[in-house]
């Protein structure tokens, strides 16, 4: 090929490599013969990790997204590539991560001849992305990759979709047009600042407010806008409560830090915070059914509401706004700390603290407990004394969520947990966990997942090993897809039904991957066990086995009550 030609698989690669991307995710197929020599005769700097699965590749670049602030990038071939990597597409947007999704198609002159693997790329994508096309012309295709990560970057960021054609892959793109703005391979791009007008509003409200409380979504972590709500909360003397994917909005060690609130994750020490105050300050936050479980704390009418949003359908779709403040978190926070006077120091901090200690003396109890088999809450003290301050955690639904989020007290503001709370599908930690490792290889990393979720990602194994990730898997093992048996038990009778399955020796699963591996059946081998994973230096294992969450004392206020 002369140097002055470029085939449309070439100007791909080359658009990546423009808007910043350094690491792509995926899976071979036929329909991606044409990119994969693209990216081995010149991938601009570019890596590529092959996983075991597209679903897997997707979640791999929703935490590499999530740790970095930069696009995580994952593609796949057609037909059922396309299909397998949906679930972290959908779980990237609504979570408002920018994930791309490359997918290789059939030729285009191919259509409507019963070819094999076609099917409606765009279709399909469509209500499950922020923005997807299928480029059926070579010129298109710099044009497709920039709104692509425009779409992706600015306003609420989410998820994107390309097909890319094999017909596509081969035709000629004019080098001029390969081009891109290189901001918009990190998110948030193109911050939007608020009206002052609302913002005026939203200060009148909050400087009449006698005890007010901010509950904050992912919204401000993905904007970097926590010393702004720092220096906010301590201005108005207000406890700051998190979603779970609000986690790291604030230092959990701070004083003002109230902890997780919700059906998820909240307590009803936290919940009687939310409950106490006369206006509720939601930041970057859906105020959804989880967190405010329900909608019933806070209750409609209880307390007046400040809603501050990127997207303006967020706010009013749950509670009646007082004041609403659309924009950018980090923009919106400042503007509004300039527009408010400071209060004297109040009563926060000791309310604050009070709840913390009736949270955890509960907690603390059975965190001592010598009793087999081992209790979920000695996991999470054990795995807070062994980690340090900058290791993130990835934690998958059922057991873990509830137990990390409510419990596991991280000591820094930032990106140190994730967990996939969109749509919660099993499955997602451990690839996600390789994802954030590979963004941020110097701070430590632990998955924790079910022994259901286990099964579902079990494949990715062999992918850690490959690559040598100095990562810790933690299984809770306890045979039982937990989550839905303790459902069954509060709400249907203890009619429990097709939710238990065998048991499995997890560490000898991962010893036969090739992978460093405990079984841990006593509390009392359970720190040294740890220990020695995170200090390996190398991908291992630790299979906890656990007390099934349908016996347990899990901070999901539903089965409290």
């Amino acid at each position: 090929m002369a140097s002055n030609v470029l085939d449309g698989a070439g100007a791909m690669v080359r658009m990546l490599a423009l808007h910043g991307v350094d690491t792509v995710f995926g899976l071979c197929g036929d329909t991606s013969l044409p990119f994969y020599d693209a990216l081995a005769r010149d991938g601009h700097g570019i890596r590529h990790l092959l996983t075991r699965d597209e679903r897997h590749a997707a979640y791999m670049a929703d935490g590499y997204a999530r740790v970095t602030g930069r696009v995580g990038v994952c593609e796949g071939p057609s037909g059922g590539g396309a299909t397998y990597i949906l679930p972290g597409l959908v779980e990237a947007n609504e979570s408002s991560i920018p994930v791309l999704a490359i997918t290789t198609d059939v030729s285009v002159t191919s259509r409507g001849k019963f070819t094999l693997t076609e099917l409606d790329q765009e279709a399909l994508m469509r209500p499950l992305t922020k923005w997807n096309t299928v480029i059926d012309e070579a010129g298109a295709l710099p044009g497709a990759v920039r709104r692509a990560f425009r779409e992706m970057t600015s306003a609420r960021p989410g998820s994107a979709h390309l097909g890319l054609p094999l017909d596509v892959q081969r035709a000629t793109v004019d080098p001029e047009q390969v081009w891109a703005d290189p901001a918009h391979g990190r998110f948030p791009a193109w911050r939007q600042a608020p009206d002052p007008d609302t913002v005026e509003a939203a200060a009148r409200v909050l400087e009449s407010a006698r005890s007010p409380i901010f509950v904050c979504g992912g919204g401000v972590v993905i904007a970097g806008a926590e010393a702004a709500l720092e220096h906010l909360a301590v201005k108005l003397d207000a406890p700051v409560a998190t979603t779970v994917s609000g986690q790291g909005a604030i230092a959990e060690t701070h004083p003002l830090a109230a902890g997780v609130v919700g059906s998820n994750g909240g307590t009803l020490p936290t919940r009687a915070l939310v409950d106490a105050a006369d206006t509720v300050v939601f930041v970057g936050c859906r105020a959804g059914s989880v967190t405010t479980e329900r909608w019933r704390h806070p209750a409609p009418g209880a307390a007046r509401i400040v809603h501050l949003d990127a997207d303006p359908a967020v706010i009013g779709a749950s509670y009646r706004p007082d004041a609403a403040v659309v924009g950018d978190a980090r923009l919106a926070l400042e503007a509004l700390d300039a527009a408010i006077a400071a209060r004297p120091k109040g009563d926060a901090a000791a309310r604050v603290a009070a709840a913390q200690a009736e949270k955890f003396g509960a907690f603390d109890t059975l965190a001592a407990s010598e009793d087999t088999p081992i209790r979920p809450e000695r996991l999470i003290a054990t795995l807070q004394q062994v980690l340090p301050d900058d290791a993130t955690v990835v934690a998958d639904p059922g057991t873990p969520c509830p137990y990390v989020s409510a419990y596991y007290r991280f000591p820094r503001a930032g990106r140190h947990f994730i967990s996939n709370r969109a749509h919660g599908a099993l499955g997602f930690s451990l690839a996600a966990a390789m994802g954030a490792k590979v963004g941020r290889p110097d701070a430590p990393c632990v998955a924790v997942m079910g022994d259901g979720s286990f099964g579902m990602a079990v494949g990715e194994l062999e992918t850690l090993r490959r690559l040598a990730l100095p990562l810790t898997v933690v299984v809770v093992s306890n045979s039982v897809y937990g989550w839905i048996k303790a459902g069954q038990k509060t709400g249907f009778g203890a009619r429990y039904f097709s939710v238990d399955f065998g048991e499995t020796d997890h560490a000898a699963v991962a010893r036969a991957f090739g992978i460093d591996a405990w079984r841990v059946t006593e509390p009392g081998a359970l720190e040294g066990a740890l220990r020695e994973a995170a200090a390996s230096g190398a991908p291992a294992l630790v299979d906890v086995v656990c007390q099934p969450l349908q016996e347990a004392r899990a901070p999901v206020s539903e089965w409290i009550a």
